[in-house]
């Protein structure tokens, strides 16, 4: 019975496969070229075909389904690296009346402007053409040293009168690179030490912050406010602040340790906006470490002046944190629920900041009136006998 199973199983897996190369393969050029492999890339609506020679030269076709005329394409290959730096890039743009220019491209920095440039190796033979909407990219190469395997950089962006402008951030755009390997045929998404680890320090450097910034601080601030106005949760309130705040802290400064890093690897990528607010918040949340440590007893003359300090860097903390969580989901640009999430986490703390506001004030208002009549009370016990003396 295993063997049967075993044996549909490969029979289906083997039908899988065959249909998507043929989905690939299917595609007939404009020139009738036959190429004897091609890949399906997994990102950007694009496939490659090629084919080998014995000398170390290979013809490639890069295709780009449902581009427009306003759209520059790009395929590289990064012969010393990964990712977008050092990549060598054909390049190819539409004009207005549908003419197709293309070129070669050293991609130098992340502030490029795709300028035309020679390449590291030999591309003897390049042109592009539209079909039914499909560009379509011929070239080439001259394999460098002998080798056939290489990192490769897929990327499309607008073009803006005539100016190629910087492609999007998307993740799909993020996760455009991988490896080939031009005579066995294998393809591997995310390349050596490519997009993929990046793109897992992306993620962690948002999670990180998400929940330290925008979760923990917010919820360490309420324990103070709230917990306090209750007598049994004295001082069992005063500890739960610390330790959240404590944590908060030490998670957001690994979250702003992985930003540095992303920062570093990113020359040419700025968000000013973002990395700023970043800055401004590990130092405010540094002075808050400290003020807690040189904190003044309750009964000291200076207690009511760092309450104020505190509290004042408190909030501003949480806004600020707020408003960078919200900025860092927008460069990142994960998928629509992961942001749905988090402003359902910070109405959920809103909502639960209104009922502690109003049972804080109930209880404080309750407090206060019976504290009036015991005293009240007490005065009645010690007071006049009626006619202006005491008893």
């Amino acid at each position: 019975m295993g063997k049967i199973l075993n044996m549909f199983l490969y029979i289906f897996i083997s039908s899988f496969a065959l249909s998507y190369a043929q989905s690939c393969n299917n595609y007939t050029f404009s020139t009738n070229q036959i190429y004897a492999t091609c890949v399906s890339l997994p990102v950007l609506n694009s496939h490659l075909h090629w084919n080998y020679h014995s000398n170390g030269t290979v013809d490639v076709a890069f295709r780009h389904t449902g581009s427009t005329t306003s759209q520059w394409v790009a395929w590289a290959l990064n012969v010393n690296g990964s990712g977008m730096i050092g990549a060598q890039a054909i390049v190819a743009v539409t004009s207005p009346s549908g003419a197709v220019r293309v070129y070669t491209s050293d991609v130098n920095s992340y502030g490029t402007g795709l300028e035309e440039s020679s390449l590291s190796f030999d591309v003897p033979r390049m042109r592009a053409e539209r079909v039914n909407g499909d560009l379509v990219v011929y070239a080439s190469l001259v394999l460098p040293n002998g080798r056939t395997r290489f990192n490769h950089v897929w990327q499309v962006g607008p073009v803006n009168n005539g100016v190629l402008s910087m492609h999007s951030m998307s993740p799909d755009n993020r996760n455009s690179v991988g490896e080939v390997d031009f005579i066995t045929g294998q393809m591997r998404a995310g390349g050596r030490g490519g997009g993929v680890s990046r793109q897992r320090r992306r993620n962690a450097h948002g999670v990180l912050n998400v929940v330290s910034w925008g979760v923990l601080m917010p919820m360490g601030a309420m324990s103070a406010r709230y917990l306090k106005a209750f007598n049994v949760a004295n001082p069992a309130w005063f500890y739960i602040h610390a330790a959240t705040q404590t944590s908060a802290y030490i998670v957001g400064v690994g979250g702003w340790a992985t930003g540095l890093k992303l920062g570093s690897e990113s020359t040419g990528i700025k968000h000013n906006a973002h990395r700023n607010i970043g800055i401004i918040l590990f130092a405010l949340g540094t002075l808050q470490v400290f003020a807690l440590l040189l904190r003044p007893k309750p009964d000291h003359k200076y207690r009511s002046y760092w309450n104020i300090y505190h509290r004042s860097i408190g909030y501003c903390v949480i806004i600020l944190s707020i408003v960078n969580v919200y900025r860092g989901l927008d460069i990142l640009d994960p998928e629509k629920k992961w942001k749905n999430a988090y402003t359902g986490i910070i109405m959920s703390l809103g909502v639960i900041t209104c009922l502690c506001e109003a049972l804080k004030w109930f209880i404080v208002v309750k407090r206060k009136k019976e504290e009036k009549r015991r005293h009240a009370g007490t005065n009645g016990s010690n007071g006049d006998n009626g006619y202006g003396q005491s008893v």
